[in-house]
């Protein structure tokens, strides 16, 4: 009997990009997935032995790295962040492409005041190191959304967060002034699974690293 698999997806921007990419690998959602109505987040799917949960992105990695769910897809940007040692991300899947970027109030100077720094971010971890690695202390401010307001309203001086077009920041007064990463979606694995479910585990991960030179080549 084939060992069940829960497949990790994340809510929001990723989503719409990796179902088709996830038909192609040929597991397909059930009707109740697309239901906007629905509150459900474990789904069946058209293979018996394939569930898919849908989660926030942060908890996408969580679920994945602690064995809860055996396989993902998420942001390398929530991978950089949690840096779990326990998962395998195999495969730039090329969809979500984006951007960190460090951003500030138009027309302030980018100076630090000795050494120290207030950051706005829903990535304390990847924004420390970054500004660890240039010698400052960055003190970072944990929000998980509405970020462009913090300088306006004298939470921080800037603000770490994703940029797709930039159009957000400009609206609310802010300039970009360093990318910190490039940021894109990625197929993940539990490493654990990866290796007791050599039956299964290594040829999703094959099929969709298929998909993925097709699609580059096309």
């Amino acid at each position: 009997m084939t060992e069940p698999i829960i497949f990790a997806i994340p809510k929001g921007r990723i989503l719409d990009e990796a179902l088709p990419l996830m038909q192609a690998a040929g597991i397909e959602p059930e009707a109740a997935f697309f239901d906007d109505a629905s509150r459900a987040l474990l789904f069946a799917t058209n293979n018996p032995a394939i569930s898919i949960i849908r989660v926030r992105a942060f908890d996408v990695a969580t679920f994945v790295a602690h064995g809860a769910a055996q396989i993902g897809i998420v942001g390398s940007d929530v991978i950089d962040e949690f840096d779990y040692s326990e998962l395998y991300a195999p495969v730039d899947l090329g969809i979500g492409r984006c951007r960190i970027s460090v951003a500030m109030p138009q027309g302030v100077p980018d100076d630090v005041n000795g050494g120290h720094i207030r950051v706005a971010t829903k990535y304390p971890g990847t924004t420390s190191r970054y500004y660890h690695a240039r010698g400052i202390q960055a003190e970072c401010v944990k929000l998980n959304g509405a970020m462009e307001l913090a300088p306006s309203l004298g939470l921080s001086g800037r603000i770490v967060d994703l940029v797709s077009s930039g159009k957000t920041l400009a609206e609310n007064g802010l300039v970009e002034t360093a990318v910190i990463s490039q940021v894109s979606a990625r197929l993940i694995v539990n490493r654990a699974a990866y290796k007791m479910m050599s039956g299964t585990i290594p040829a999703m991960v094959e099929r969709f690293r298929e998909l993925t030179g097709a699609r580059a080549a096309a």
